[in-house]
């Protein structure tokens, strides 16, 4: 049944409201009389639903690497509003949010009433305890420290007031959690139901963040220990790629086939996704909003996201002669096929043209201040029925993502052999038409300059393994805590840069040899339409006025007239190891004292 688990999970909403209209909301045990619910298994099913409220990301994680290299944004974000101003404990206050946790917590103390099998039973505390894991791993890798708990507290209780536990003891607790989740969850086929699998993709990624963040992360004394949550991740995506259960979704092309996963109505069969958000119009609708994806609304792709693509025969983009000065139609000649299907290209038709002033057809740029003047097509739907995107269905897991996990996990540890890259990352470049990655891949020096902390033997590999898993997730939302757990904070302080200009004149952006645009000084004033000159065509050109940063041009060039689009100049300092945390916000220390801040807060 195709929105099974949506549907319920609507259902025991509305179920539940009847009796308490904040159920969803705060599930208070001063509200629910524990004596009359968590009598049968449909009471812990429809209080285990409840938990899956806003866990799962639906559409907009395809703008989800904003304020990254990945993606310069006008909108405001939490790092980058750090890194330019004077952060400080009293504001940089959210996240230190626990209803989740009491959630959790309250059905653990109390679902065991129910007169139900001792499997079903631990099934269900299963689920609880995946959420809590899932919780407390997001609070980690916010704020290093925090207090454990695993209990709902009352109103008198002294662990109201108790300090922050130490990391490895949080940790060893989440594991523990994942552990008894990943041995008792049952498989569901249900859509969107959280399944053995979720629960061990999640074990995976959580493994494998804690893992490297411990390696690389000199300031917490723990890298004697990472090695051991390497190992965890690589068993748990071992597990998921020997279950036989999921498979990279490859029809035979190409060009097509990585584009699917992210603008299909219908995933509930794709053998890729693990776990997915499935919609319908007029039932549940997708919330797609194309305006901020492909217009220029805040986020847009950046150049250097662009040139960690590789060329289709495997070399380094950047290896090209003068690719630094690549214009626009020469940027995307002979080059991986996923970079077509993530940026709009030269020669794209756009038919979805509601946010788009020029209309309908082959595509021309539109430039605009602080964006880079590329546009994304990953997850875009360039379709006019409505009907269709409000349809939109989103992969939340992919199985792509395990098998770089387990490439990953495997290069850390100094494990990995050509059998591995074979089964794992060689499997995701094949659906691309890409060649295969090999043990002998020769140290690029771009990668290395990002990632001056990978050493070893293994270093080439891993920076590939690296640039294959920003590729292969781009715009997904897993580059910020990538940058994160490897140490690389300071990749955000560079200034995401937009397309190059040599200078001001008329540019074909369509790559049919036809000038398309034309950058006119700022001093200079666009012509009435009338006065505009035409190309070849007989198309008016499309004028621009470019100057410097500050000026009331169109859109700034890094020299004034020429260079590369400025996207967001003032991106502040990433000062490490502190901004790789979060302090625990001035209220809270306030009304309890003993949560002391860490690493400079």
């Amino acid at each position: 049944m195709k929105r099974y688990i949506q549907l319920l999970l609507a259902a025991g909403m509305i179920t539940v409201s009847g009796c308490n209209d904040d159920f969803l909301e705060r599930l208070p045990q001063t509200e629910i009389a524990k004596e009359n619910y968590f009598n049968s298994e449909q009471d812990l099913e429809t209080y285990i639903l409840g938990l899956y409220e806003d866990e799962f990301p639906g559409v907009g994680i395809y703008v989800g690497d904003a304020s990254t290299d990945n993606a310069p944004t006008t909108g405001a974000t939490e790092i980058k509003s750090i890194m330019v101003g004077n952060p400080s404990a009293a504001t940089v206050n959210s996240g230190w949010t626990w209803t989740k946790l009491r959630d959790a917590n309250f059905f653990l103390d109390n679902f065991r009433k129910a007169p139900i099998s001792e499997e079903s039973l631990n099934h269900y505390e299963g689920l609880a305890r995946f959420f809590r894991a899932k919780f407390y791993m997001e609070k980690v890798g916010r704020y290093s420290d925090v207090p454990w708990y695993d209990k709902v507290l009352a109103t008198n209780d002294e662990d109201l007031n108790k300090p922050r536990d130490s990391r490895d003891m949080v940790v060893g607790k989440i594991f523990e959690d994942y552990n008894f989740a990943s041995e008792h969850v049952r498989d569901d086929s249900r859509s969107g139901a959280v399944s053995k699998s979720v629960v061990l993709a999640y074990k995976a990624r959580h493994a494998l963040y804690e893992g490297t963040y411990r390696k690389y992360h000199s300031e917490l004394s723990m890298q004697a220990t990472a090695n051991g949550f390497l190992e965890i991740a690589r068993d748990a995506a071992q597990q998921l790629i020997e279950s036989g259960d999921f498979s990279i979704h490859n029809t035979g092309k190409p060009a097509e086939d990585y584009a699917s996963l992210f603008n299909n109505t219908s995933l509930e069969s794709n053998p890729e996704v693990i776990l997915g958000t499935f919609n319908e119009q007029d039932k549940i609708n997708s919330g797609w909003w194309g305006a901020f994806m492909f217009g220029n609304y805040e986020a847009s792709p950046a150049r250097d996201l662009l040139q960690a693509y590789q060329m289709k025969d495997g070399t380094p983009y950047t290896s090209q002669p003068g690719y630094a000065t690549k214009l626009f139609t020469e940027e995307f000649k002979d080059r991986d096929p996923r970079l077509y299907q993530t940026f709009a290209y030269p020669g794209w038709e756009l038919v979805n043209a509601t946010t788009y002033s020029q209309g309908a057809g082959i595509y021309v740029q539109q430039f605009a201040k602080n964006q880079s003047g590329y546009h994304q097509l990953k997850g875009f739907v360039n379709q006019k029925e409505v009907a269709v995107a409000n349809s939109l269905d989103t992969p939340v897991l992919r199985f792509a993502e395990i098998l770089l996990i387990y490439a990953e996990a495997k290069a850390e540890l100094g494990q990995l052999t050509q059998a591995d890259l074979d089964l794992s990352v060689n499997k995701i470049r094949a659906r691309a038409g890409m060649p295969p990655l090999t043990m002998a891949a020769p140290v690029d020096a771009v990668l290395k300059a990002q990632y001056p902390l990978v050493t070893g033997a293994n270093t080439g590999i891993v920076l590939e393994i690296r640039r294959e898993r920003r590729v292969e997730l781009a715009l997904e939302g897993y580059r910020f805590d990538d940058l994160m757990r490897w140490n690389a904070g300071k990749l955000i302080e560079k200034e995401p840069e937009g397309l190059y200009f040599p200078g001001i004149g008329k540019y074909d952006l369509t790559g049919d040899g036809v000038v398309d645009v034309k950058l006119i000084p700022v001093a200079e004033s666009i012509p009435g339409e009338a006065d505009k000159e035409s190309n070849s065509l007989g198309k008016k050109l499309i004028y621009y006025r470019v100057g410097p940063v500050g000026s009331d041009a169109s859109f700034f060039l890094k020299n004034d007239t020429s260079g590369t689009i400025v996207t967001d100049p003032e991106r502040g300092t990433f000062q490490e190891p502190k901004y790789y945390y979060r302090p625990v916000p001035q209220a809270q220390v306030t009304l309890n004292p003993n949560l002391k801040q860490i690493f400079g807060w």
